[in-house]
């Protein structure tokens, strides 16, 4: 399976973040974002912490 382009999935994760509210929302998208933190560009790695750390907070506050 191909990686998709990680400014396209960052642009999407940021335009669905307002949306993602339950455990089982937010879970896989952070999941897919740590994954390709991983191998994005260093150039792309401060936006992604970003998003990591505004999806870490939504599922801290989802509960469990």
């Amino acid at each position: 399976m191909p990686l998709p382009d990680p400014h396209v999935f960052m642009r999407d994760v940021a335009r669905r973040l307002p949306d993602l509210n339950s455990r089982t929302e937010i879970e896989p998208v952070l999941d897919d974002l740590e994954y390709l933190f991983e191998v994005m560009p260093p150039e792309m790695q401060d936006p992604a912490y970003q998003l990591i750390d505004q999806l870490r907070a939504k599922l801290e506050a989802a509960g469990s």
